[in-house]
């Protein structure tokens, strides 16, 4: 055991509960993310060199890094304990070469929890920096940049400056603009049903009609379903077979990241963004009391559903001591992980299941608290008994028609006694009927529906769809779905994703210059080579070559289509130029569609664009005339404005859609612009409420001090993440 031992890790949370578990010779210090990185003025990959990345010390990083080398030096040994994903090794690579000057004694420990048994282990098995993952994440960042810092500009002189595309977000903006293709393209069709109530001798039997003359029934029209209905009214009903089964339910495995951020968006109603920072803290430590800070879930960036021997054994000890030794199988559950998955990592579950969501509440924020308990019941869940089923189905005939009943009783409740599942309908207890019976006629009709078009996207369904396609991995989800509404390309309204106007036109732009470095099947193939370079098999410059050479040819016939597709987008109205009489034409600025003159820059005549796409209807009412409010986009930016213009022209300053959070003040947040044109956010009752912030607000309470709000930060190292004003704590935006 090293008498001065120095352990660098991400974050001051994860240093502050892994220092716990070292003793005196451990000094325990944070790198706080990322620190070095691509340069942010030049391309900083040498196209000449076999793509030779150019790093630089991230702004901010320099007395960080300093001091992390001052601290090595005087170190006997260094131990990198960075994540175990390729971002912390890559991480851990920029440090050891920082570093290697003063001290060269460095060696790498990866963890999949954050216990005492788990860090301890780890120190006494080290290791090297993995070279074949950081050069699959420097392959990533290298393609990253070529896409974005080629790729930009093209959007700059199409619309405005400032927009930009990335490699992988670009195919989920592309996923959802398709599927709003696809409702607009919908049409429905007609169809209906036939479904009745039957009398048995020991109750009512609800059916519904399958067949004629053992064809399948398809009823287009109502005139078709009143004359089966008319058949049915006068026919005598039968008992044909009475066939009863046990049916068994399994449980699911224990989440992965996409299932996690899939399942507590739907039942906790939480963004991607959000269920991250969450899982990042449940990972890292939270203080449960009396100052005891604990890890108190695994590694939350993981595509496996493996769970170490004595994870299931706690488990299994856990589920028999509380609900009987029955409800768990004889053996414990393996589930099958995706082939694609890194099997090295862990399903995310608790680090320890004895440590239940009952014993914890009141120790940490109420969202922290439903995420871990959300975790641990799946975790439970995914090692107990299948919940078991008695089911009936019941075949009648009626002259030449044929319906069907089918029931369902819970005899045995297994893994649902901890997770609840929702479950298709199958009908409920049925009365007890027997082959034979004759069966009384109560009631039948016909009921009319519509197919429906396909829904649009939740966060959740678009991380599965991304998944499903090979489309990024476990650490890029929620990083995909919530760049493309932060540069508005996307919009959420009512929980569902839709593209906005610029969304659409950016995709269209994109498609037509380049639709092979955006294709779904393209996106997942290199995502696969990155994954066959992080086992050795590929180089990462190989990998980027065969990426450049088709992008380069793309970007070599840019100037033959940009006028082509620059006259398509800049759409030509009956709206006639003051000063020339020429007909305007829809053009793109930074704040949206505004008219200008076609003859430009003979004449430079433009007007705002008052006829905008269709209002989207904000919360809140016109405290004028009562009508619903509207949002606009004008010159100084977006505001709120009645939905009655020009009849009612109230307007107000664009509500963010959270409450103002200074205790006591009935305010909303409202996005307002200084005389220089920065954009500020402040609360709705001032001057009674000076509450006011530079930083956009997010309505999340700072896991670590109870702040009632975060504010969104970001960084060209980092991207996206969020802070808490008052104890100045970072969480993960991802």
């Amino acid at each position: 055991m090293p008498n001065n031992a120095l352990v660098i890790v991400e974050s001051p949370a994860k240093a502050n509960t892994i220092k716990k578990f070292l003793g005196k010779g451990y000094k325990v210090v944070a790198s706080v993310g990322h620190v070095m990185d691509l340069p942010t003025n030049r391309l900083g990959v040498d196209l000449d060199d076999g793509f030779a990345p150019e790093y630089v010390v991230s702004r901010g990083k320099k007395k960080v890094l300093d001091q992390i080398k001052k601290d090595a030096k005087t170190a006997d040994l260094v131990y990198l304990a960075l994540d175990l994903d390729r971002e912390g090794e890559a991480i851990a690579w920029h440090i050891r070469e920082y570093i290697a000057p003063v001290q060269k004694n460095v060696k790498r420990i990866i963890f999949n929890e954050i216990t005492k048994a788990a860090i301890q282990g780890a120190i006494k098995n080290p290791m090297e920096v993995d070279m074949q993952k950081v050069d699959a994440q420097q392959a990533r960042r290298i393609l990253d940049r070529l896409v974005g810092y080629k790729i930009s500009p093209v959007l700059w002189q199409i619309f405005y400056y400032g927009l930009s595309a990335g490699r992988v977000q670009t195919v989920g903006l592309r996923l959802v603009c398709e599927r709003e293709n696809e409702i607009e393209a919908f049409v429905a069709v007609e169809y209906w049903t036939v479904e009745g109530l039957l009398g048995a001798a020991n109750g009512e039997l609800p059916v519904k009609l399958i067949e004629k003359k053992g064809k399948k029934v398809d009823l287009k029209t109502k005139e078709e379903t009143d004359a089966v209905v008319a058949d049915l009214r006068k026919a005598s009903y039968q008992v044909t077979s009475v066939e009863r089964k046990e049916r068994k339910r399994n449980p699911q495995p224990p989440y992965i990241t996409s299932t996690m951020q899939r399942d507590a968006a739907r039942r906790l109603r939480f963004s991607a963004k959000k269920i991250m920072m969450l899982a990042q803290q449940l990972y890292e430590g939270v203080d449960v009391g009396n100052g005891d800070r604990v890890g108190l879930i695994t590694y939350m960036r993981t595509d496996s559903v493996r769970v170490s021997d004595q994870a299931l054994g706690t488990a299994r000890d856990y589920i028999a001591s509380t609900f009987g030794s029955e409800y768990h199988p004889d053996k414990p559950r393996v589930h099958k992980t995706s082939t694609k998955a890194q099997d090295a990592h862990e399903a995310i579950r608790p680090s320890d299941v004895t440590r239940t969501p009952e014993s914890l509440k009141g120790t940490m924020a109420k969202d922290l608290h439903a995420l871990y308990e959300l975790i641990w019941r799946r975790f439970v869940a995914s090692q107990m008994e299948s919940a078991r089923y008695d089911t009936t189905e019941v075949m009648v005939k009626a002259g030449d028609y044929t319906l069907k009943a089918n029931g369902r009783v819970m005899t045995f409740p297994g893994f649902l006694s901890v997770y609840e599942e929702q479950l298709q309908e199958e009908g409920g207890e049925l009365p007890a009927v027997s082959e034979g019976e004759k069966l009384e006629l109560k009631n039948i009709d016909g009921t009319q529906h519509f197919t429906e078009p396909p829904p649009r996207y939740t966060e959740a369904t678009l991380i599965k769809d991304l998944e499903d396609k090979g489309i990024g991995r476990p650490s890029t989800y929620a990083n995909i779905v919530s760049i493309i509404q932060d540069r508005e390309y996307v919009e959420k309204q009512e929980g569902r994703l839709s593209p906005t106007t610029l969304g659409r036109q950016v995709w269209k732009t994109l498609e037509r210059f380049f639709p092979e470095v955006f294709d779904t099947s393209f996106t997942a193939q290199m995502e696969q080579e990155l994954d066959r370079v992080e086992g050795g098999e590929f180089a990462w410059q190989a990998v980027v070559k065969d990426f450049y050479g088709p992008f380069k040819e793309s970007l070599d016939h840019i100037d033959e289509k940009k006028a082509l597709l620059k006259s398509d987008l800049q759409e030509e109205t009956d709206v006639k130029c003051e000063k020339c009489g020429r007909n305007l034409i829809k053009k793109w600025g930074r704040n949206g569609q505004f008219l200008a003159c076609p003859a430009y820059p003979e004449c430079k005549f433009s007007r705002p664009l008052t006829e905008q796409m269709p209002s989207v209807h904000i919360e809140g009412k016109c405290p004028k005339c009562g009508s619903d409010l509207v949002a606009k986009t004008g010159r100084y930016g977006r505001f709120a404005a009645c939905s009655r213009y020009p009849e009612c022209k109230h307007t107000e300053a664009f509500p963010i859609g959270m409450n103002c959070p200074r205790e006591g003040c009935k305010g909303k947040v409202v996005e307002k612009v200084t005389k220089r044109m920065k954009v500020f956010y402040g609360c709705s009752a001032y001057p009674e409420c000076d509450w006011a912030s530079w930083d956009k607000p997010a309505e999340e309470e700072c896991p670590s001090c109870g702040n009632p709000y975060l504010v969104h930060k970001s960084s060209k190292s980092r991207g996206e993440f969020l802070r808490c004003p008052k104890c100045k704590e970072e969480f993960a935006g991802e």
